[in-house]
């Protein structure tokens, strides 16, 4: 809605895009969930991977005869000019951040190959922006593979950013769905993210605050440090409390 009160017919557009295609996805992957019920897979990675697996099209038999391709068998993946470029940059193609979760699935999909893109395109966006994307829904087997890119590419100088990310996503709907259908690697890879961020808090403080000027009074350098405690026991809470949410031990 404009300043003036009137409807933006631009944002109607773009929130009824958005809509069509979470309509399609949800579709797309509960057709899938009731086909690998029906083949009866034998375990849950089988599962998943029929779901994750839904967007893309079978090839017909005259796309298997050395023809060339007329069929793009998947549409979410994109044709680079250069596959031996691996920035930790973000790819070029992204000319802006998304603000959807359709735009986001195109762009994580499509664009994104490495762990190490990934990783700094979910800092770029940050918790806020991640939270207001899948306020409405987080696609399946995103939040695994979010904890996955995480883990593996957790410094100290991002805590602060993953901490925010990890809350953000906490409140999402269907997050405690979303849990339950994390598959064991991506279970180990929250608790190893949650290890991680530990250890960081904990050598974090345990380095302390620089030493004071001789000139400083003693009131002074008692306040810095209860000032530090208090910021170490609410990083210790807020951590506990995603632990909890994440169920982690």
């Amino acid at each position: 809605m404009e300043a003036d009160g009137a409807l933006d017919p631009r944002a109607l557009e773009r929130e009824l895009r958005e809509a069509v295609a979470a309509d399609e996805r949800r579709e797309r992957e509960n057709d899938a969930k009731l086909r690998a019920m029906r083949q009866r897979v034998p375990s849950y990675e089988e599962f998943r991977n029929i779901v994750l697996a839904s967007h893309l099209k079978p090839l017909e038999k005259k796309d298997k005869m050395g023809k060339r391709r007329n069929v793009l068998w998947n549409p979410c993946a994109a044709q680079t000019k250069d596959p031996q470029a691996s920035d930790v940059e973000i790819p070029q193609e992204l000319d802006q951040l998304p603000g959807t979760s359709a735009e986001f699935y195109r762009d994580w999909r499509r664009c994104l190959k490495s762990g190490k893109e990934k990783y700094r395109f979910l800092l770029e966006l940050g918790g806020k922006a991640l939270g207001r994307i899948f306020q409405a829904d987080l696609g399946f087997g995103l939040l695994g593979e979010f904890l996955t890119v995480l883990a593996e590419n957790v410094c100290h100088e991002d805590r602060d950013a993953i901490l925010q990310i990890l809350q953000s996503l906490s409140c999402t709907k269907r997050f405690g769905l979303n849990m339950d259908l994390l598959s064991e690697s991506e279970k180990d890879s929250s608790r190893d993210l949650f290890r991680k961020l530990q250890s960081m808090s904990r050598d974090y403080w345990t380095a302390g605050s620089p030493s004071s000027p001789a000139g400083c009074e003693a009131g002074r350098e008692a306040h810095l440090m209860d000032t530090s405690l208090q910021k170490e026991a609410e990083e210790e809470r807020i951590v506990m409390e995603l632990m909890k949410c994440y169920q982690v031990n």
